[in-house]
């Protein structure tokens, strides 16, 4: 089952082929390093150890997990609970599950729309072609949805979420380049409400995390998001590019500091053999991954789930 606002929806047929496809590098890089490095050793040497970690380490798996990983081995291998390296594909499997599961969060269930959901992120990760994306989903979920021009900073962006409006046949709410980003929210969400929509998706200027006063408009937009809608926002997406890499965490502890992020979006994972990041920041933030981004068409933003994101590498 798929969480989702409203409730739970049935899981995509096509999820795990469409998933194996999108993180075909990441398999290559990690699975598929795994396999060289323990294909035909038995023994589990410190050789093969340094082997795993630079393995895990380029996959971007992240210091901290990979460190538990490592103990995790030498602690069964020193009360003989494996002596055999072709068991320990099993052992990382089985832990990097465990890292991911425990950040799981369910969402907030929305009584009576509509659920807003504010979108935030630096520029250039792919935040706005998010918001479509994630539209088009909901629209295919049978859910209407009003979309909120509130980057008001660029007026390019504007009309980029325009454009995504017309093509997922979504209502959209925009003002001026230049007015006040939280003014923009308000009116769109006493629109919605009037209009009885399911769903508001908020776009917001792509920020720069050390940016304070840009960050403290983030922070306003959601005091003003409760005052309308009492409980708003019900989600904070940070989209994230997956192609940073280790940035991404930094991104990410800034953004969840000052606007409350409830769930990342991890975007262009099908450009990147690093996708071991997903499993860093579930370790380092505690943050559940909500979607991924695998392409560029509007059905490329899929859900995420840790046992299928992991089936998606090791199968």
């Amino acid at each position: 089952m798929i969480q989702t606002l409203f409730g739970s929806v049935e899981q995509e047929p096509s999820l795990l082929e469409r998933l194996k496809a999108g993180v075909a590098k990441t398999r290559s890089g990690l699975v598929g390093h795994l396999e060289d490095a323990l294909a035909g050793r038995k023994e589990i040497d410190a050789d093969l150890l340094d082997e795993l970690e630079y393995t895990l380490i380029s996959a971007d798996i992240g210091a901290r997990t990979t460190a538990e990983i490592l103990e995790r081995i030498r602690q069964r291998v020193d009360r003989h609970l494996t002596g055999d390296s072709g068991e320990l594909r099993n052992l990382i499997r089985e832990h990097l599950l465990e890292v991911l599961q425990a950040s799981e969060r369910p969402m907030a269930r929305v009584a009576n729309p509509p659920a807003v959901v504010m979108v935030v992120g630096v520029n250039g990760a792919g935040k706005t072609t998010t918001i479509g994306k994630l539209a088009q989903r909901y629209k295919n979920e049978g859910r209407s949805v009003l979309l909120c021009a509130a980057d008001t900073f660029r007026a390019a962006a504007i009309d980029q979420l325009d454009i995504w409006a017309q093509r997922t046949g979504c209502e959209m709410i925009r003002q001026k380049q230049g007015v006040d980003p939280s003014a923009v929210l308000f009116d769109a969400l006493q629109a919605a409400a009037a209009r009885r929509v399911d769903y508001v998706i908020a776009d917001t200027a792509g920020r720069l995390q050390t940016k304070s006063n840009l960050m403290a408009e983030l922070e306003k937009m959601r005091r003003t998001a409760a005052r309308v809608i009492p409980g708003a926002p019900h989600e904070v997406l940070l989209v994230l590019d997956g192609t940073t890499g280790q940035n991404g965490l930094e991104q990410a502890r800034k953004f969840t500091e000052t606007s409350g992020v409830t769930g990342i979006v991890l975007t262009k994972l099908d450009g990147t053999a690093k996708g071991g990041i997903v499993v860093a920041i579930a370790r380092e933030l505690n943050l559940p991954i909500r979607y991924v981004g695998v392409g560029e068409k509007a059905e490329d933003l899929l859900p995420f789930e840790a046992e299928t994101y992991i089936q998606s590498l090791f199968e």
